[in-house]
């Protein structure tokens, strides 16, 4: 009841820093969808760093951690501390440049605008979407197993176990709702603000806290080594070396992101993307040498009765949460399930809100005459949307549960295959129009084979003898593709080259 309490408290404490940005909400679509680029270096650093620390980082990670070992932050911390720095530079920076000179808010407008074509835009918008779907499903099975685990009670008839997790589900869904529906994206930067710092905040405090009750770092570490069945994850052993390379493919889905390029549209100026360029690999490793610690420590900490703090037979996604509930006071496990509830919604709000700002800018305003409709219908527009997805969403996350991890990787893995459209667009003046629909249609169509033979993201290595992860393969595919069918085809005009290669 206390952790319940806790969580009630920072959620309303959430809500009300959400609605509060309301009232800077000067009334117009551009400062709904993207603040009327008014946003700092502070902010934008805060607010991408948390749209992409999701309940994979968190959750996942411990989880992945506990199942394959210490090689879980070298595969994806350490590549994407790299990777997203160098996207942030080479792509961010020049698509905010063209966002702002051509007047963008979303990416499909940005790649209508480029390859000079209608049909790509309804060709990308219903992939974009049923990719970011993937992906928020991630966010509210993370959160349902976190506070399930956190707020078990045996004392407390109907909390015997926890939060039901349909319920948790529903209710940070309709908080997320609420403070995008009325402030717009800017009220999802400043959420996004306070979320990230009391998550990068409470993941230092956590790992300090369990660590002391374990003995201390040193004495965590020394069970592991001790436990003949575990040893062997303190090391990479777990991780072939094809596998830990192809890894690196996954952090360039943030270059596909959709709600990432609107945040980056919120920039005020060029210089405003230095501090997210520096910061951010320091920013992920804050965050993900606790929870990968944790996750290690987790297959050989013993209670007081000599048990293991976390059965073999837990349920999916509920290691971090288990060590948490176990280790500390209820007041403390209530804080520390807030941090790990900032994470997740921190990524929620901006992807329901770029999905509403999707629609409303690239289904129903495209083509439209100017005028036809007022700046509150244009809003009005992009919340009926973003409830309707926040609706669907909602209802396929009472479906089974899956491994986040797994989830992640296979969302991940469809943006990572498109990253080589948006870099042609920027940087080869040859790319084409046919070339960009190829790639467009081949991705899509080889990443459902995939998704369907793994059980619906139940597997995710591919090749069996050198277990190459999906994102690799379909991002070579991919690149093939888009190369070949744009070199066979008429190249575009000078004009439209002119236009985008000043």
């Amino acid at each position: 009841m206390t952790a319940l309490i806790v969580l009630c408290v920072y959620l309303s404490i959430l809500l009300g820093l959400g609605l509060f940005a309301k009232t800077f909400f000067r009334g117009t679509a551009k400062d709904y969808f993207v603040a009327s680029h008014s946003i700092g270096p502070f902010l934008l650093l805060m607010s991408v760093f948390g749209t992409t620390m999701t309940a994979f980082a968190l959750v996942g990670s411990t989880g992945e951690a506990y199942r394959n070992g210490i090689g879980t932050y070298g595969k994806m911390a350490s590549w994407s501390g790299l990777i997203h720095s160098a996207v942030f530079f080479f792509v961010g920076i020049r698509l905010w440049a063209m966002g702002k000179k051509y007047g963008y808010v979303t990416q499909v407008q940005y790649f209508r605008d480029r390859f000079d074509s209608n049909f790509i835009g309804y060709l990308l918008f219903p992939i974009l979407v049923g990719l970011v779907i993937p992906y928020l499903l991630v966010g509210i099975l993370g959160a349902g197993g976190v506070i399930a685990s956190i707020t078990a009670d045996p004392d407390v008839a109907w909390l015997e176990t926890g939060v039901p997790r349909w319920l948790t589900g529903l209710v940070i869904c309709a908080i997320v709702l609420s403070y995008i529906f009325f402030g717009g994206l800017r009220a999802a930067a400043w959420a996004n603000t306070f979320q990230t710092l009391v998550f990068m905040i409470t993941g230092v405090v956590t790992v300090w806290l369990i660590s002391s009750k374990l003995g201390g770092p040193a004495a965590a570490t020394q069970a592991v080594l001790d436990n003949a069945d575990h040893a062997h994850k303190l090391s990479r052993e777990n991780i072939p070396p094809w596998q830990f390379f192809s890894y690196l493919f996954i952090p360039l889905s943030v270059g596909m992101f959709p709600h990432i390029f609107q945040h980056w549209l919120t920039a005020a100026k060029a210089s405003t993307f230095k501090l997210a360029i520096v910061a951010h690999p320091i920013c992920i490793m804050i965050v993900w040498v606790p929870c990968v610690m944790l996750g290690v420590w987790a297959t050989s900490a013993l209670g007081a009765d000599g048990q293991l703090l976390v059965p073999v037979d837990h349920p999916k996604n509920s290691e971090l949460a288990i060590m948490v509930a176990k280790l500390t006071t209820p007041l403390l496990s209530g804080i520390l399930a807030a941090g790990i509830l900032a994470a997740i919604m921190s990524s929620l709000d901006s992807q329901f809100f770029c999905l509403g700002t999707m629609f409303t800018n690239d289904m129903v305003l495209h083509n439209k005459p100017v005028g036809k409709y007022t700046e509150k219908q244009k809003v009005a527009l992009a919340r009926g949307f973003i409830v309707a997805v926040v609706a669907v969403t909602y209802m396929l996350s009472l479906l089974e549960p899956r491994q986040v991890f797994k989830m992640g990787v296979w969302c991940f893995s469809g943006f990572s295959a498109l990253f080589p459209l948006v870099v042609a667009a920027l940087y080869w003046k040859r790319v084409t129009l046919a070339g960009a629909i190829a790639c467009i249609v081949s991705t899509a169509i080889f990443w459902l084979v995939l998704f369907v033979k793994s059980g619906f993201g139940k597997s995710y290595l591919l090749l069996t003898e050198l277990k190459i992860m999906p994102a690799a393969i379909l991002f070579l595919f991919s690149t093939i593709i888009l190369v070949v069918v744009s070199l066979c085809t008429r190249p575009p005009s000078e004009e439209k080259i002119r236009k985008f290669f000043p």
